[in-house]
């Protein structure tokens, strides 16, 4: 079934005059939000979690790696059917496929339940690109940083009320988050269902369908297009291997447990949600996304390389809090920076598929990230020591180097085009 409600404010609002914030803007925030709230829920117990099934570090990465190797099979197809049926629909039944998936999560008694719980909501959260689609419709070319910038709020309002949740809720009972997480899909399948109207006009001539190498080769005809994805997909890279080895950093160098992890990402997200939200915004047009990318990118080296020598005697609490400000103000400026550039260089009937080959990009980092992450942090024993924290961490610093070293090459290029041009 294919919902084709289409009220005419939908695409008309977002492009009339220099209005920013419309309605359409403001629903699909509050649908991105509430989606990601239940996904920063998993995020800080999903180590803890897994050690109930006796699962090792390794385990965990192949866990979180599956949740994005699904993510990077389907967002591309997700946001191409989205050009092609329209956003809503897709969104709407991702949303509950997600739901479905915390719900296997919080029922499972055994591992592979985990494992099945978690390709489901990947395939489901592939539809990410598919929400930044929507943003692009209803943005004119002069606002889409700032879009992009609240697509990016919504990410970091998520990872405040999300990890909070999972602090308040998991000494309850560690199931109970997981529970929490599908009730506020299937809230948000239900809003989404009632007040969310079509970005895509019901008479506009739909996008002509390809297939999905015939998109990539489409998509990467473009040297610019190609180098964004690069940096893009080494940034999301280096973020993942520190997201998903940070649980485990703060059990051995400050002795945390799910509860205070919880409360720390909460702090990450509350950061990233007041600079993608309200500074980033602003910067994108005195400064240029391209400058604001290497900028956050040098800020992402130099906390990840800085962040292993924190603990509980040396800094403490309060370098600790320093030190993982640099990944939020860090990845809140360079990521929304590149979305931004990528949805500029595309075509209006190509945001979904574009975006799509961006998030599946991502998606592909996020599934070598945290195995990467798994295999650099156990030792000879399988677990987690100091000397195995800091070779994850400086791994991923070396691999954000090279982000930003692409970052400045496609400075180079793309001031070059515009002199040329």
């Amino acid at each position: 079934m294919i919902m084709t409600t289409d009220p005419s404010d939908a695409n008309e609002t977002g492009r009339e005059g220099d209005k920013f914030l419309t309605r359409p803007l403001m629903i699909i925030f509050l649908t991105i939000f509430i989606d990601l709230v239940g996904f920063g829920i998993v995020i800080p117990l999903l180590p803890f979690y897994a050690e109930r099934f006796n699962a090792t570090p390794l385990d965990v990465g192949i866990l979180v790696s599956s949740y994005s190797l699904m993510q990077f099979i389907f967002a591309p197809l997700w946001g191409s059917l989205s050009d092609r049926f329209g956003r809503r629909p897709i969104l709407f039944w991702t949303i509950l496929g997600a739901g479905v998936g915390y719900l296997m999560l919080g029922f499972a008694n055994a591992l592979w339940i985990v494992y099945a719980g978690r390709i489901l909501a990947g395939i489901m959260g592939g539809n990410l690109s598919t929400a930044q689609a929507y943003i692009a419709d209803v943005t004119t070319r002069e606002n889409r940083a700032r879009g992009m910038g609240l697509f990016g709020m919504a990410f970091g309002l998520g990872f405040i009320l999300g990890p909070a949740l999972a602090g308040v809720l998991s000494p309850i009972d560690i199931h109970v988050p997981f529970y929490v997480a599908a009730g506020l899909s299937l809230l948000n399948a239900t809003l989404l269902y009632f007040i969310l109207p079509e970005s895509i006009k019901k008479n506009g001539r739909p996008p002509e369908h390809i297939g999905r190498f015939a998109a990539l080769a489409s998509a990467f005809g473009d040297r610019r297009f190609v180098v964004i994805t690069v940096e893009y997909f080494l940034l999301v890279t280096a973020f993942s291997i520190m997201t998903t080895g940070f649980a485990y950093y703060t059990m051995v160098s400050f002795g945390y447990d799910a509860a205070q992890t919880g409360w720390l990402l909460t702090y990450v997200g509350f950061l990233a949600a007041g600079i993608q939200g309200i500074v980033f915004g602003r910067l994108a047009p005195r400064f240029g996304e391209q400058r604001l990318a290497i900028a956050g990118s040098v800020l992402l080296v130099a906390s990840l390389f800085a962040v292993p020598y924190i603990n509980k005697t040396t800094g403490g609490l309060a370098a600790l809090l320093l030190g993982i400000a640099g990944f939020a103000v860090g990845n809140s400026i360079a990521s929304p920076s590149l979305t931004s550039l990528a949805s500029k260089m595309s075509g209006e009937a190509e945001q979904g598929r574009s975006l799509g080959m961006l998030q599946a990009a991502a998606s592909l980092a996020r599934v070598i990230g945290p195995l990467l992450c798994g295999l650099l942090l156990k030792n000879a024993f399988d677990q987690v020591d100091t000397s195995t924290l800091f070779r994850t961490f400086w791994t991923a610093s070396a691999i954000m180097f090279a982000a930003l070293i692409t970052a400045i090459y496609f400075w180079s290029i793309y001031s070059r085009d515009r002199t040329s041009s």
